[in-house]
């Protein structure tokens, strides 16, 4: 399977049935105008630790949705959250096990799924105000790194900002920053513009997950918090178990764009 041309102008339902069927393939530009989301689950031991970091951390782990241990979808998202996604990343003792296009025959009945926001929310927003969206141009995943700004700790779970890049031309840069400041609850501004080093990045084109993708002369790098930063902090810590999705292979859900954009 191959992902599809009208993928921006499906709807969540549609899109959800493709990837229970299998397809695999980032979903930065796919179901325009419908809200995208990060996905950590978590034993319910461990769910408090959880939600304390993402209010310690709101820039990166804004919390959209949670659902009671063991569910399988949630208010915000009508598919079921062990099949409906493109890609799982499956964590034992902080290392990856496993990446599945189906979390059924791993997930437990004491999982707390954590539905956060994702910075893929505003991009039809930066293109409609003319700033380029260098990945979904090139057909790639968007790039992340880990930082070497820290988390702000809670419990047993702590670590490294991940952030998202995406390449602006220096004269679209305050564009970009108000744009993304209008909504807050997918990441909103960027937390850096310019030089990489200044976040600990040594190279742009050595990215932790997802694709490079090309820096044109004129550019100006952007940084925004991503929504890995949980399943980074997975890493870090060493909880026993944990799901998360593939990065940049996210929950589509049934929320529009604009329930985040603030006036």
């Amino acid at each position: 399977m191959s992902t599809p041309p009208d993928a921006a102008t499906l709807t969540p339902d549609r899109a959800r049935a493709l990837f229970r069927g299998g397809l695999r393939a980032p979903t930065a530009g796919w179901c325009a105008g419908w809200t995208q989301a990060n996905l950590i689950a978590v034993p319910r031991e461990d769910a408090y630790d959880v939600l304390l970091f993402a209010q310690r951390n709101p820039k990166a782990c804004p919390v959209l949705d949670v659902t009671e241990p063991g569910g399988t979808s949630a208010s915000l998202f009508r598919g079921d959250l062990r099949t409906d996604l493109p890609g799982y990343v499956v964590y034992e003792d902080g290392v990856p096990v496993a990446e599945v296009t189906d979390a059924t025959g791993h997930w437990r009945d004491d999982l707390v799924a954590f539905l956060i926001g994702c910075s893929f929310t505003f991009e039809n927003a930066l293109a409609e105000a003319g700033v380029p969206v260098r990945h979904i141009e090139q057909g790639r995943n968007v790039p992340m790194y880990r930082t070497s700004r820290p988390c702000r700790g809670a419990g047993a779970l702590g670590g490294r900002l991940v952030v998202s890049m995406r390449p602006v031309p220096a004269g679209r840069v305050a564009d970009a920053v108000r744009v993304t400041a209008r909504y807050p609850a997918v990441h909103g501004a960027p937390v850096h513009v310019g030089d990489p080093a200044a976040l600990g990045i040594a190279d742009l084109d050595a990215p932790d997950f997802g694709d490079a993708v090309e820096v044109r002369p004129g550019e100006v790098p952007v940084f925004w918090a991503c929504g890995v930063t949980p399943q980074a902090a997975v890493m870090a810590s060493r909880p026993k178990f944990a799901i998360g999705h593939a990065p940049g292979h996210m929950a589509i859900t049934d929320a529009r764009d604009g329930d985040y954009l603030i006036p």
